[in-house]
This record gives structure tokens, sequence and C-alpha cells, in this order.
């Protein structure tokens, strides 16, 4: 006590200690940085990249130049607008619009790469507050926003190479013989436009096509000599980059397995019901493996804990599967992403872990 008085015996009062509170995580690795954990997610998109252009040849490589530079370019401008120090470095907005570029099909003109790119990171981050605060996977809000716009463009149609010749002149022979190729993977509609199609008519008793009676082997979608967006044609690919991604624990094992299980599942017990399309070619086809791998995972808009990502991930598995068996659209990766974004806070809310030796006490109500 005598410490605590000054020379006329009075008490000194003593200053109140100091509380720094800041948001979570409160422990952390120094060495996984938002620049180490984007260049792993581009090296790991680098078996998809080398595919697409392998398949697509100056398609892909003009829409992954299209879209990664329009991100750029947009991240710039935007970060400029708002007096903010230069983001460019942290290499966020190249993995944002490597993945929009990846998502559409090679096809798809200039002005949509170009759009989609500025809509995703203008909306899809920007107006949140910058990255680490956006609600929604910016990647898909910006192929959302074109796949409605330019729905002609990017849609079914969109990944078919026209071969028609016009009227006044008649197509090239080589070109005519191309078109006429059923095994030539990019004059057909994806593979699972094919047998989502196929499946209808047989529904319907309608006659098929030749394509459709005859879809892309199992074994030419694992590899990826077929139609469809640039990043999805190759489920072998994607498997490499996930398995990059797991190893270097960039991403956890628990979206990506529960999305798998759940979509593997329910097309399992479709097959077993009479459904024409095979789990494998569920699991293959599409972008499934792509957004379970790449768009599933971003770390910014899943939920915290382990438990929650689990849920997190069978939730996306089980709304692809509906939209692919009870609508009319051959997909359904991109919006079920973005539903379970939006239910995020949700589900941390529900997996919140409870505090070492149980829940705190709560104080006695006054009398």
């Amino acid at each position: 006590m005598a410490e605590n008085q000054n020379e006329s015996g009075t008490e000194t009062p003593q200053p109140a200690p100091v509380l720094h509170v800041a948001p979570s995580p409160h422990v952390f690795d120094s060495s996984q940085t938002t620049q180490k954990m984007m260049i792993d997610v581009l090296v790991a998109l680098g078996p998809a990249v080398v595919w697409s252009v392998y398949n697509f040849k100056l398609f892909a490589v003009m829409q992954i130049l299209i879209c990664t530079t329009s991100a750029l370019i947009a991240e710039g401008l935007f970060t400029a607008m708002r007096g903010r120090r230069m983001t460019l470095g942290d290499c966020s907005a190249a993995v944002t619009g490597l993945i929009l570029a990846l998502s559409l099909p090679g096809m798809a003109p200039w002005y949509v790469g170009v759009i989609g790119a500025f809509v995703a990171i203008g909306i899809g981050k920007v107006v949140f507050g910058g990255l680490g605060q956006n609600i929604f996977n910016p990647a898909m809000v910006g192929r959302a926003f074109v796949m409605l716009a330019f729905a002609g463009a990017v849609g079914a149609n969109g990944y078919v190479f026209k071969t028609e010749a016009p009227a006044t002149q008649p197509a090239p022979a080589t070109r005519a013989v191309r078109a006429a190729d059923p095994n030539d993977a990019i004059t057909q509609a994806t593979p699972m436009t094919l047998v989502k199609t196929a499946a209808a008519k047989l529904a319907a008793d309608e006659e098929l096509t030749s394509a459709e009676k005859n879809p892309p082997s199992l074994a030419r979608v694992l590899v990826g000599k077929v139609n469809g967006s640039l990043g999805e044609v190759s489920a072998l690919a994607c498997l490499l980059g996930g398995i990059y991604l797991l190893l270097r624990r960039t991403i956890t094992w628990h979206i990506p397995v529960g999305m798998i299980a759940a979509a593997g599942a329910i097309g399992a017990v479709a097959q077993l019901a009479g459904s024409p399309i095979s789990v494998g070619y569920h699991l293959s086809g599409g972008a499934l493996l792509f957004g379970a791998f790449f768009i599933a995972t971003d770390l910014v808009t899943t939920p915290l804990t382990s438990k929650g990502k689990l849920i997190f991930g069978v939730g996306t598995g089980l709304l692809v599967m509906l939209f692919r068996t009870l609508s009319n659209y051959p997909e359904g990766v991109m919006f079920a992403v973005l539903i379970m974004n939006a239910l995020t806070p949700l589900i941390n809310n529900w997996t919140v872990p409870k505090p070492l030796g149980g829940p705190v006490p709560e104080p006695a109500a006054r009398k």
C-alpha cells in the first residue's frame, strides 16, 4: 500500500491496463503471406493453363491475356480512385483474372473478358473494401455478370466454333471436314451439355443426334480432349493443381472432399435410379473439379473452422447436383459457390468452437 501513496499520504491512482483488441486470427504463420498463397494458386493453375493452350491454341492465349490484364488494370484504377496504396504486388488481382479466364470459353468475344474482369474487381471486391472484406468470390461475380449479360457468347452455344460459311461463299474443304468429324473436340458441345440434352430427349422419346448418341468417352473427359471452358476441360490438370495446393497447405482438404463426396453420392443415387449420366461424368465433366480446388476454396469467402469448411463443401456439392439434375442448366458450380458464399457468416455462427473449459458463465442477474 505504501508504494501506492504519495508524499501527502493519499493513494495514487494506478493507470488502467491497456487492452489491444484486433480481429482474428491472433495466431498466424508469418511464412504464409497473401503474395505467397496467391503465387501458389498461380502455379497450381499451371497444368490447366498449359492444357487449355494446347487444346484451344490462340483462343486460350488471348482469353487469358485479356482477362488477366484487365483485372490488373481494374485493380490499379480502382485502388488509385480510392486513394489507397497499390496492391498489385499481392497477386490477388492476377489470380482473379486468371480464374475468370479459365472459367470462360476461349471463343468468347474480347469484351466479355474485359467487362467480366472489371466487374469482378470493382463489384466483387473493391465495393466491399478490398481484399479480405469481400463477401463473394470476385471471379464468380464477374463470371455470373457476363453469363447473364452475354448469354449467347458465354452459354452452351458459345463454346462451339461457328463452322457455317456465308451463303455466298462455300466453306473451305478442310474446314468442312473438320466440322463433320465427331472426334474433333472443339466442334461439339461440352460433354455435360451433350449428356444432359441426350437424357432430356430420351425422357421425351425424341431422336438423338450422332454426337448425343456417342458423347466423348470418360477417358477423353479425364484427359481433356473435349470442348468447354478453358480450365474445366481436363479433370487430370485440375487434380494435379489441387494436389499441389494441398501439399503446400495453401488450402485444406475439407471443401474439396466435401464437395466431391456430396456430388458423387447424389450422382450415384441418380444413376441407380436410371439416370443415363454416370457418376464419373458428373465428377470429371464440367467445372466440378476446377471449382472444388480453385473456386470454392477461396480463403476470404469461406468459413473459418474446419467443420464449417466441410459444411460449405458438402453444401456446394449438393447445390451443383441440384442445378444439374433438376434444372435445364448443364452446370451449376458458379451459382452454387455464390449461394454458399452468402451462407458463410451463418455457417461461421453455427461452428463457433467452444472456449477451453466450456462456455463462459453468464453473470448472475441482479435482484
